[in-house]
């Protein structure tokens, strides 16, 4: 890919969460919880944690990995419905280099005991080493963290 092109791509992911939906949209809205698994990389140092999780607000994280890279995240809150749905822009970094930006949309459906969340990503992928099949890889992995930790975790049914 060259450095003035952009790769444009729209992918969904849907997971079978533990419990109902407003449990589920607690691993999302609340620092600690959603913490629990979106921390995936143990030896990277934490340089920015923040977490504004309403509409208008923002969250950012930047690390530095083991190998001395900067790596960051950055979102920006749109739309928030409790337990039902939740909207946001984030980018992604490494360095002073955006590797990419994107809209996404996670929504939360009741299916029996369980919450169907369904994400959808529409991604403008600005490095190659970013592709859009590693970020809706690496988005899969997340969620099955978020699955795991869920299971850890009381469910309540309500």
């Amino acid at each position: 890919m060259k450095s003035n092109s952009v790769d444009h791509a729209t992918f969904v992911v849907e997971r079978m969460l533990p419990g109902r939906p407003p449990h589920a949209f607690r691993f999302w809205s609340e620092f600690d919880l959603k913490r629990k698994w979106t921390s995936c990389h143990p030896d990277w140092t934490v340089l920015e944690d923040s977490f504004g999780f309403r509409i208008g607000g923002s969250e950012a994280a930047r690390w530095r990995t083991a190998e001395g890279e900067m790596r960051g995240f950055r979102a920006h809150y749109f739309d928030i419905v409790p337990g039902e749905r939740i909207i946001y822009a984030y980018e992604m970094t490494l360095g002073a280099r955006r590797l990419s930006a994107s809209l996404a949309t996670v929504v939360f459906t009741a299916d029996g005991a369980q919450t169907r969340m369904t994400f959808t990503e529409q991604a403008a992928v600005l490095d190659a080493d970013a592709g859009i099949d590693a970020r809706a890889s690496g988005t899969g992995s997340g969620f099955e963290r978020l699955a795991a930790v869920m299971e850890q975790e009381q469910s309540p049914l309500h």
